[in-house]
């Protein structure tokens, strides 16, 4: 199946707009972010992403892969669960009680677990034509392409799919994500999903 494509007018529109947005939504990196002060914090993110398949009870997903993903984006989702513009009750409680350099010392540990996938650049992306808009911003294989944006490539099929819902329903709130995804068909967004999950890239991240 073909995923719609934007025209060349509104896609660059859309790039320039997240661009723009970016700036002011994608908090700086703390500076003192420290994997060391972070491990403690950590073990509480991997009693559920620290094991393969673990899921979600209602609604039922596989809670996200973290291991290969960017720092600054994973500072961006906690305090986006902190600030109410992400809904999920577990994540909500346990961003509450992190304070910001908190959260940096975290998102320093969980990466600095490693992905070798990742580093080396995932795998080679698809037709360019299926996933021209989403890859302007989360690359051709998945790789995001700015910091503060979230590589998808071997992200869960169904995560990918809950969080798409997510976003178009505004029970996500990002005003890009919230405008591309508005118009998304059920069916687009099991394409994208099933896309973006078959790329090597994320994977389950574990303490060696």
């Amino acid at each position: 199946m073909q995923l719609p494509v934007l025209s060349e007018s509104k896609t660059a529109i859309a790039v320039a707009a997240l661009v723009v947005a970016s700036v002011f939504s994608v908090p700086r990196a703390m500076a003192g972010g420290d994997a060391a002060r972070g491990e403690a914090l950590g073990q509480t993110c991997l009693s559920c992403h620290g094991i393969e398949g673990y899921r979600n009870a209602d609604p039922p997903y596989r809670v996200p892969k973290l291991g290969g993903q960017k720092a600054s984006y994973l500072n961006t989702a906690l305090r986006a669960y902190r600030n109410g513009t992400r809904q999920d009750p577990t994540m909500i409680a346990l961003a509450a009680s992190l304070t910001d350099q908190e959260m940096a010392d975290v998102a320093a540990y969980l990466v600095s677990l490693g992905n070798d996938a990742v580093a080396a650049g995932g795998s080679p992306g698809g037709s360019s034509k299926e996933v021209r808009n989403c890859g302007a911003c989360h690359g051709q294989n998945g790789i995001g392409l700015s910091p503060g944006w979230p590589t998808l490539a071997g992200q869960h099929e169904d995560y990918l799919v809950h969080a798409l819902n997510q976003y178009r329903t505004g029970a996500r709130q990002d005003p890009v994500m919230v405008s591309l995804t508005s118009s998304l068909s059920d069916e687009t967004i099991v394409s994208l999903a099933k896309y973006y999950s078959s790329l090597d890239g994320l994977r389950t991240t574990k303490v060696e």
